[in-house]
């Protein structure tokens, strides 16, 4: 298991870490928050016929795992995506994965590719929202825009775009990172899933970008 103590960020007087992992830890209520897990996307391709190798999932699973090991939550809140699309064998490797934690609470934020029918998260003890306000802020899985922004109930944490920033050395070589990005009213982060692509992302002036290295969170000025 590999220790990370993830950069420290204070937000509406919460504490939270970005973790390298892609991951925040808010200690406030001992509750990871992940996005855009993409599990099942290798069987989805696999199914196909497109050739993708068997153990990203189990991966991504083990790397959950080390998270919860390492930091202790008692809960899990995923923003959406956490299956890709259809049912398919790879869901075993869920089930598995939740044998082994009984005791944590875990949400899902339901997202756009999260079709499966909530009876299979039912089993699991998963528990299903559109959104859910916890503490100062509201979690969901689309970003919000303009005027919905401004209405929104809480300070919002979401997914879906899998955002990345672009960084160019001094010899012109571009690289995308992906990263957390904090707007005044809203944090999206990347993608948790090793199977996804990133989008660069335009940011304003106010936002606060931390891109994600190897195995550390570096802030952007």
């Amino acid at each position: 298991m590999t220790i990370s103590a993830g950069l420290p960020f204070k937000l509406l007087n919460q504490d939270i870490l970005l973790l390298p992992q892609r991951a925040i830890y808010w200690q406030q209520e001992k509750a990871l928050i992940v996005a855009d897990v993409h599990l099942g996307k290798v069987g989805h391709f696999r199914k196909a016929g497109i050739a993708v190798p068997r153990d990203m999932e189990q991966d991504d699973l083990a790397v959950l795992s080390d998270l919860v090991a390492e930091h202790h939550p008692e809960k899990i809140i995923f923003l959406g995506d956490f299956f890709h699309s259809d049912m398919n064998a790879d869901w075993e490797w869920v089930r598995l994965w939740r044998q082994q934690f009984p005791q944590l609470h875990i949400l899902l934020i339901k997202g756009n590719h999260d079709i499966i029918d909530e009876r299979h998260y039912s089993k699991l003890n998963i528990l299903i929202y559109n959104e859910f306000i916890i503490g100062p802020f509201l979690m969901l899985h689309h970003p919000l825009t303009g005027a919905e922004l401004q209405k929104a109930k809480g300070y919002v944490f979401c997914g879906h775009i899998h955002p990345g920033i672009s960084l160019v050395g001094r010899g012109r070589q571009a690289l995308t990172l992906p990263c957390f990005a904090f707007g005044s009213g809203q944090a999206i982060l990347p993608s948790f899933g090793k199977f996804t692509g990133r989008v660069a992302i335009r940011n304003s002036k106010t936002d606060k970008i931390f891109a994600v290295a190897k195995d550390k969170v570096i802030a952007i000025d």
